[in-house]
Formats: structure tokens, C-alpha cells, sequence
């Protein structure tokens, strides 16, 4: 499904990763472990389109994807739940759930996928008009994860999914 080789990514003159290959077959679950400054959040960034790839090949599902925007990479089945959860605090918890599913227009996938992650995270359907930025640190971690299923994604990408999450919650993930 994913396959990385010889990933190498810097952020200006300071290599960041030196040459990461790393292969992730459809319905494993893969950990990136490392010390902080280790390069975990960079691949995974690197993965979504945010940052550009200096050398070496990302292939999703046997297209070279290194180089495609982030909405692209999207579309393509990548959805990633960023560390510091980044949701839009001003925005309500459906809203933000919404943005999750922005690039889909098959309507009956989104109200499923909505009802998944609802089920999910229970806490979120009782917060579902709820600024999201007057949640708990845990219940925003929720957010942005259910956010990212939102997206339908093949392939998820979690950077520190358990970061604020009851030790239940994070079983679950």
C-alpha cells in the first residue's frame, strides 16, 4: 500500500531525515519510534504533501505521490491526524467533522462514515454543536482524529493520536 525509499528531507540546510525506507501493507498497523527530533512528525508530513521530499520515492498504492499537493494526496485515500490536534476552535464539533469529509461528495459514505466516528467517540455527538475550542484536550484529540475518518481514508496517518486521551480511548484507537 505504502512504500518509502531512501527518504531524505531537510528544512533548509539541515537534514531532517537521511534516508528513511519503510514499507506499510494494507491492514498493518506501523510505528514510527523515536527519540524527540527523530524525524517521525517530518515523515508523516512528508507522506501527507506538506513538506517536499529532497530525495527519494513515497508510492501509495503503486503511484509515486512525492511532489502532489495535499488535496491530491487526499483524494488519493492519505488522511492524517496531525500532533497538536489542530482543529478550528471557532468552528462547531460538526463543523470541524465536515471539514474532514470536504473533498467527498458521495453523501450517503459522509452520513455513514459521520455515524462511525460518532459511535466512536459518543463524547463528540453529545458535543456536536459545541465550540470546539471550549472542549477538554482530550475531547479535541477525539476531534481530530474523527475529523481525519472522516476523510474515508485507505491509509491513516496518526502523529502522537494519544496525546491527552484517557488510557480506554486510546485502546480503542
Amino acid at each position: 500500500m505504502l512504500k518509502i525509499e531512501n527518504l531524505e528531507v531537510a528544512y533548509g540546510n539541515i537534514k531532517a531525515i537521511k534516508g528513511i525506507s519503510l514499507e506499510v501493507n494494507e491492514g498493518e498497523i506501523v510505528t514510527l519510534i523515536g527519540s524527540n527530533g527523530a524525524g517521525k512528525s517530518t515523515t508523516l508530513r512528508s507522506i501527507s504533501g506538506i513538506l517536499k521530499a529532497r530525495a527519494g520515492k513515497i508510492i501509495f498504492n503503486g503511484e509515486e505521490i512525492q511532489g502532489k499537493e495535499g488535496h491530491e494526496i487526499v483524494k488519493m485515500g492519505i488522511c492524517q491526524s496531525p500532533e497538536g490536534r489542530r482543529i478550528f476552535p471557532k468552528m462547531s464539533v460538526d463543523e470541524n467533522l465536515d471539514l474532514g469529509a470536504f473533498l467527498r461528495t458521495d453523501k450517503a459514505g459522509i452520513a455513514a462514515d459521520r455515524e462511525r466516528v460518532l459511535d466512536l467517540f459518543p463524547r463528540l455527538k453529545e458535543r456536536i454543536d459545541q465550540k470546539a475550542g471550549t472542549m477538554s484536550g482530550g475531547e479535541q484529540q477525539m476531534l481530530a482524529v474523527g475529523r481525519a475518518l472522516m476523510g474515508s481514508p485507505k491509509l491513516l496517518l496518526m502523529d502522537e493520536p494519544s496525546m491527552g486521551l484517557a488510557p480506554v480511548l486510546v485502546q480503542m484507537i
